[in-house]
């Protein structure tokens, strides 16, 4: 049976992230840059007999119906696939950490699945499938870090400074709904432009979100509070709770992370591991 291994799904930050308003179905209106990072989960899947699908965690477990599953099943109800799968799952980045890991294991899956089963479909068709998974899943299969507006739904590929990152992720997690049902959410930030971006990408704007989910999560401030202990200027990422600062090229080590938090030196990729899978390639996969 055919199979892949070691497959990486990359986490995403946000480098800033705005509510710039709300359209009349109450979507929130987001501008944001979505950057990919070189913390990874692995996937394996393997072919197997039937149209059985399966999952094994070696990793963080997961819940039992996870995104890659539904992302698998998503497949084979477009193509009419009659193929099964195994999906080993070695979860790495942290669960509720607005890092995009459910995301980024769905795309990761579907950029697999997509070679092994020999579907062939293109990369408008996957990004259909996956949006009905989630908002994040076609930046992932698209695979460049972007400029993101809308409900995520506009998603222009720009190329980042080469950068490293000190990522925090404490245990607690925050609830995203709780925080775009606060009253207190600032939502009428002025619209941003690529160029003002681009002119400090690591410093540009702030997240909205923040203030909320600080309030929310006593965590998220913790976070913050020992990235500036360590001389940096910390963000949450997302709607939290991870929290991220550059790091200066004259870094010292990093002092030890309060115990449970999930700490990371990252960079950023100029693009995703997989960039490319998103097509009608049909490739040889291992034996």
């Amino acid at each position: 049976m055919r199979s892949l291994h070691d497959l990486p799904a990359p986490a995403k930050v946000n480098l800033f992230l705005h509510v710039v308003g709300r359209r009349e179905d109450g979507y929130h209106l987001l501008q944001s840059v979505f950057a990919l990072l070189d913390w990874c989960d692995l996937l394996h899947v393997e072919q197997r007999h039937g149209a059985g699908l399966s999952r094994e965690d070696i990793g963080q477990p997961v819940p039992d119906d996870d995104l890659c599953l539904r992302a698998a099943r998503a497949l084979q109800a477009a193509t009419g696939c009659t193929a099964g799968a195994h999906i080993v799952l070695d979860k790495r980045l942290p669960a509720q950490a607005g890092m995009g890991g459910g995301s980024s294991d769905a795309a990761t899956c579907l950029l697999a699945l997509n070679r092994l089963w020999r579907t062939g479909l293109d990369q408008h068709a996957l990004e259909t499938i996956g949006l009905q998974l989630g908002a994040d899943v076609p930046f992932f299969l698209r695979g460049r870090n972007a400029w993101v507006e809308g409900i995520g739904e506009r998603i222009t590929p720009i190329d980042l400074p080469a950068a490293r990152l000190l990522v925090a992720k404490p245990p607690a997690g925050v609830d995203t709904p709780s925080i775009f049902r606060a009253p207190d959410l600032q939502r009428a930030t002025n619209p941003a432009i690529l160029s003002g971006f681009a002119a400090d990408p690591l410093r540009f704007g702030h997240n909205d979100l923040q203030p909320v989910a600080r309030r929310l999560c006593p965590d998220v401030g913790a976070a913050l509070d020992w990235l500036a202990s360590q001389g940096l200027t910390g963000r949450m990422t997302g709607s939290g709770s991870a929290c991220f600062a550059p790091l200066p090229g004259s870094a010292k080590p990093v002092a030890q992370p309060p115990t449970g938090w999930a700490v990371r030196e990252c960079s950023i990729l100029d693009v995703h591991p997989l960039v490319g899978w998103a097509s009608s390639d049909k490739s040889s996969v291992e034996g």
